[in-house]
């Protein structure tokens, strides 16, 4: 059975204070995009992997990861996360519906083995997974600056990368968000959000993530990054 891995590219990092693509930013060596793909590169269980990037690298990033065996394409991304995912998908089009489809953002550099192997062997039970980490801070909810409601706290995860679906499953749930009117109002921030949406009856499994990987939004999380790189990893 098939497993591609998609490295989502094609953001604008407007939070970056940097006047260069986030994406592009060196880290140890390798940027950010080079990081991830080197992970799904290395990983086992991972057939191919596609790059979804902004139109403006699209051609620096093909430079930068020829090298790479399992580097099926680079396309070029859309406005916002979900028509980069869009975008993936037009390409994935035509393969199985049980293909194995991870998405991954680019800012998450860090991405290790066991949470690749965890998230491709997860597939095999469920139809749509999200890795996720335990929130440790108390999380609240907070209107005109008034703290309205404190939420159980051992319900709550944090979301991270890989989400993983069946190429069916991902398709048909993007098929039913693009004929709906009021997606565009209120677009989901993941995919995830995108079949709890449309596909409800789908349930997404819970695979958990790693505090080490953690997603590039500042300048000074490349220095958190660095540190982490230069800690023994233990899941590998």
């Amino acid at each position: 059975m098939r497993t591609v891995a998609v490295v989502l590219a094609g953001g604008s990092g407007r939070r970056f204070d940097s006047a260069s693509p986030k994406q592009l930013r060196m880290l140890a060596g390798r940027n950010l995009i080079e990081h991830c793909v080197a992970a799904f590169d290395l990983a086992p269980a991972v057939d191919d992997v596609l790059v979804v990037a902004a139109a403006d690298i699209s051609q620096q990033v093909r430079k930068d990861l020829a090298g790479y065996r399992k580097v099926a394409d680079v396309v070029e991304g859309g406005a916002s996360r979900t028509d980069s995912t869009r975008r993936a998908l037009g390409w994935l089009d035509g393969l199985p519906g049980d293909t194995k489809v991870l998405f991954h953002d680019a800012a998450r550099p860090l991405l290790d083995q066991r949470t690749i192997a965890d998230c491709v062997a997860m597939l095999d039970r469920f139809d749509a997974i999200g890795v996720v980490v335990p929130s440790a801070d108390t999380i609240v909810t907070v209107t005109d600056g008034i703290i309205r409601r404190v939420l159980p706290r051992d319900t709550l995860a944090r979301c991270q990368t890989p989400q993983g679906f069946r190429l069916s499953v991902i398709a048909s749930a993007y098929e039913l968000a693009d004929a709906d009117p009021a997606f565009a109002a209120v677009p989901a921030t993941d995919d995830c959000g995108v079949v709890l949406r449309y596909l409800p009856d789908v349930p997404i499994a819970a695979v958990e993530g790693s505090e080490r990987n953690l997603k590039i939004t500042y300048a000074a999380d490349l220095t958190v990054a660095t540190a982490l790189l230069d800690t023994a990893d233990p899941t590998g």
